[in-house]
């Protein structure tokens, strides 16, 4: 069976602040992208951004989700999570928050009390992963993976490691549970080592890379912050490090169904999306 070829290489746009705690680009957004990497809808990246000391938390004020999950990956910095399903926490370097808002929350993320005294580097990615119709109105679910909890594969030859999040690398299970078959891996590469990403004949990938350089299926050439897009036709491809290089590879079964995102909804029709605005205003969201 042939091997992915890429179709693409993206640069990320210019820098938009999400509330006031978080510098990001969208490396894919449902305008820009559609459903030509379903599962996955949204992609903000954001930083590495250096915060003074601050007596108030930045961040982002209550607001609701519907029809989707939210992925967190911290990498530098600490973030705090409230939700109105009950769930609470802080994750840092390392940590993923994979929050299921599936029938609606609201939430609330903001940098934590200690980042926000002793300021820092905050660099983090959040993903937005879509669910198919049968589960948008499944219960809320919120998993806090911790990065000892996530497990890492070293690749042979010492061509570096991966965090396996979601999806399976071999042998190796995700620490992720998913609706559908997603894959999330965090992919640590040095300079000159190649590697063979193990991604599924018949779905969706991508490889963004967040520093150094690298060379994807061969023929095409991809700098930090640029995302790498492959063929839904073929089974795996080869990333091989140009410079030391992070990586991070998302990809999974697509939901081939219709699909309509507004703000913070991702539901299958527009009047699915008038339902959850108004859902939202009688308060049935609940509150914060």
């Amino acid at each position: 069976m042939a091997s992915k070829k890429v179709v693409d290489v993206r640069s990320g746009p210019p820098m938009h602040w999400v509330g006031d705690g978080f510098p990001v680009s969208s490396v894919l957004s449902p305008g820009s992208t559609g459903t030509a990497l379903s599962p996955f809808v949204l992609m903000d990246y954001a930083g590495p951004a250096r915060f003074g000391p601050a007596d108030r938390p930045r961040g982002v004020d209550s607001h609701p989700h519907r029809g989707f999950e939210t992925v967190t990956v911290v990498y530098k910095g600490e973030l705090e999570h409230r939700d109105t399903a009950g769930n609470r926490g802080s994750i840092g370097p390392g940590d993923v928050q994979w929050m299921t808002a599936a029938s609606g929350v609201l939430h609330e993320e903001k940098h934590s009390a200690a980042f926000t005294r002793a300021g820092g580097e905050l660099e983090m990615a959040q993903l937005w992963v879509n669910l198919p119709a049968a589960h948008k109105m499944d219960p809320p679910r919120y998993q806090e993976l911790r990065d000892a909890g996530i497990p890492r594969v070293e690749l042979a030859g010492g061509a570096g490691h991966v965090r396996v999040i979601a999806g399976a690398w071999g042998k190796t299970a995700g620490a992720a549970r998913t609706v559908t078959a997603v894959v999330l891996w965090d992919v640590s590469l040095r300079a000159g080592a190649s590697v063979e990403l193990p991604v599924m004949e018949g779905h969706n990938a991508a490889v963004f890379v967040r520093s150094g350089a690298v060379r994807v299926a061969g023929t095409h050439s991809a700098g930090a912050r640029r995302l790498a897009v492959l063929s839904r036709e073929g089974a795996g491809t080869t990333v091989t490090a140009e410079e030391d290089a992070e990586l991070l590879v998302i990809g999974g079964e697509p939901i081939d169904e219709p699909m309509v995102a507004y703000g913070p909804f991702v539901m299958n029709t527009p009047e699915e999306i008038q339902r959850a605005i108004a859902d939202v205003r009688s308060g049935k969201f609940g509150e914060l």
